[in-house]
């Protein structure tokens, strides 16, 4: 799929992201990275068909994202299957009395064969078993961000879309969650983050969006983590003052090595 030009201006007038261009293929392994504002959350949602494009175009297979697409029934549900988005915040995704119900929702809706024991799987792939029969929100924050990537993996989608996937979660909750997308050989993934000490574990490849929600950057995550002044202009990055004891000074280029 692909960004052609897009621009995403808000009904209050804020623009969330300007004139940005990239395409995503299979098996690509992206991080979309910038500071907070600069429009990450936003490109993830117009990937997803949540939000239009006030310019520019979405392709996805060839063919524009339309609000006239959305509405036809078999290209919106082949659509809503094979594109998958995870909230920065799982509270936003569930809603189902129990985790084998939320799971089992979304392979129901796309009319998928015994969605309830393709739930039972899934729930056993991301470790949520035992919970089962439980109310998704007594889950802990590291478990309902599990729930909600078993749900949308459950619709078997080709490509998965991530929003701050580590923003809440503990050391060992992430920990599991990187290992857990490195075994997903055959899955394009695009993960927002700030955290730059992750990134090489999430990804190969760099989308840099600059705080005017411009692209600013568009290459290999290794060359990306290497441009001090890149980050910098990013606000990935910040410089301040050293002062030595013999009274000397000069600016350093400091990287946020974990925001998360």
């Amino acid at each position: 799929m692909a960004l052609e030009r897009v621009t995403h201006a808000y009904p209050d007038g804020a623009r969330g992201v300007n004139d940005v261009s990239f395409s995503l293929t299979g098996g690509d392994r992206a991080l979309l990275l910038g500071s907070n504002g600069c429009g990450k959350s936003t490109v993830l949602k117009l990937l997803a068909g949540l939000l239009l494009p006030t310019g520019g175009q979405i392709r996805y297979r060839g063919e524009p994202v339309t609000a006239a697409r959305l509405r036809e029934r078999d290209w919106c549900r082949r659509f809503r299957a094979e594109i998958g988005l995870v909230f920065q915040h799982p509270e936003t995704m569930l809603f189902n009395p129990t985790v084998l119900e939320e799971i089992a929702y979304g392979p129901a809706r796309l009319g998928m064969n015994e969605p309830i024991e393709h739930a039972r799987d899934w729930a056993e792939r991301v470790g949520l078993t035992d919970y089962l029969d439980k109310p998704p929100y007594r889950l802990s924050g590291g478990e309902k961000q599990r729930l909600c990537l078993a749900c949308v993996l459950a619709c078997e989608p080709g490509v998965l879309l991530l929003d701050e996937p580590t923003a809440s979660l503990d050391p060992r909750a992430t920990g599991w969650l990187v290992d857990f997308l490195l075994g997903q050989k055959n899955l394009t993934t695009l993960v927002s983050t700030q955290n730059l000490s992750l990134a090489g574990e999430l990804g190969d490849r760099a989308l840099i969006l600059g705080e005017d929600g411009g692209l600013m950057f568009d290459g290999s995550l290794r060359r990306a983590l290497d441009d001090t002044d890149l980050l910098w202009r990013a606000n990935l990055a910040h410089r301040h003052e050293h002062r030595h004891a013999d009274g000397t000074e000069h600016r350093h280029v400091h990287v946020h090595k974990d925001w998360g």
